[in-house]
């Protein structure tokens, strides 16, 4: 009865998922975006209720490219199961990992100054062979299986790694590209390159097709749902113990500057 009842009908809720950082398995105490860590609160967002869409708050530089596919994976099955739009929202960046986990929007929103694209596919290392050599430091390599010391950055450059890194980057790439276009479909605009780990900003990522327009999360879901929708933020749960601040302190410490250091290093690619 409450439905023929207009001063009892519930307004309209869209559950809100912060998805933000950099993306891959983490750690125990360094978490990062990943399909085990969002699991529940991903399907707490399609499950609770009966919400008129999910919304995705996306500021990533990017990461893993297997866990940003799965990521997206989980918000499709259960968008495409359940029949409920998704709507993304990307603060300062979503570029590589990032713009895959935007497309698993039926469209994406952005700021004037966001920074949308890298639809690519990186490997980055170091070298230091002659620093050694200087010091007069031997690296001795013993392997069963020619490629287990591939890339070895002790090591000189070789050109048949080079050749075999390239290779093992190309099916990633084609995947990414195959989710953009799979996702985007007629939008993209079919005479530049969109594929070649360029970034757009703002309306430049309108004008390609990469992003549908330029809006904010509250004014647009207004008028998509109307003024008295409800935004529920997605919490995500910390482990119970946690929750108090208990655990392995030094590892904590140890294990966050490193993470910090690897997320700063993502972010500065894109100046943030």
């Amino acid at each position: 009865m409450r439905k023929y009842i207009p001063f009892l009908e519930k307004p309209p809720f869209v559950p809100v998922i912060r998805l933000s950082g950099s993306i891959g398995g983490g750690s125990r105490f360094s978490p990062a975006l990943s399909d085990a860590g969002l699991a529940t609160q991903i399907d707490r967002a399609f499950s609770r209720g009966k919400p008129a869409a999910v919304a995705l708050v996306v500021n990533s530089p990017g990461g893993s490219a297997v866990q940003s596919s799965l990521i997206a994976a989980r918000i499709r099955r259960l968008a495409d199961a359940k029949n409920i739009p998704v709507h993304a929202f990307v603060e300062d960046v979503a570029a590589s990992g990032g713009y895959w986990l935007a497309c698993a929007a039926d469209d994406i929103w952005v700021d004037n100054s966001s920074i949308v694209g890298s639809i690519g596919v990186i490997f980055a290392s170091f070298g230091f062979p002659q620093l050694m050599e200087k010091y007069g430091v031997e690296r001795r390599v013993h392997t069963a299986g020619t490629s287990k010391s591939l890339a070895d950055p002790f090591l000189p450059e070789k050109p048949e790694d080079v050749a075999r890194l390239k290779a093992l980057q190309e099916p990633i790439h084609q995947a990414f590209i195959a989710h953009v276009k799979a996702r985007r479909g007629a939008r993209l605009v079919q005479d530049i390159d969109l594929f070649n780990a360029d970034i757009w900003v703002g309306r430049g990522a309108v004008d390609v097709g990469l992003v549908d327009g330029v809006a904010h999360l509250v004014p647009k879901m207004k008028a998509l749902y109307g003024d008295k929708v409800v935004l529920r933020q997605m919490v995500q749960r910390k482990p119970f113990l946690q929750r108090f601040g208990i655990g392995a302190a030094g590892a904590q410490i140890a294990a966050g500057a490193l993470a910090e250091v690897e997320d700063r290093a993502l972010w500065q690619r894109y100046g943030l």
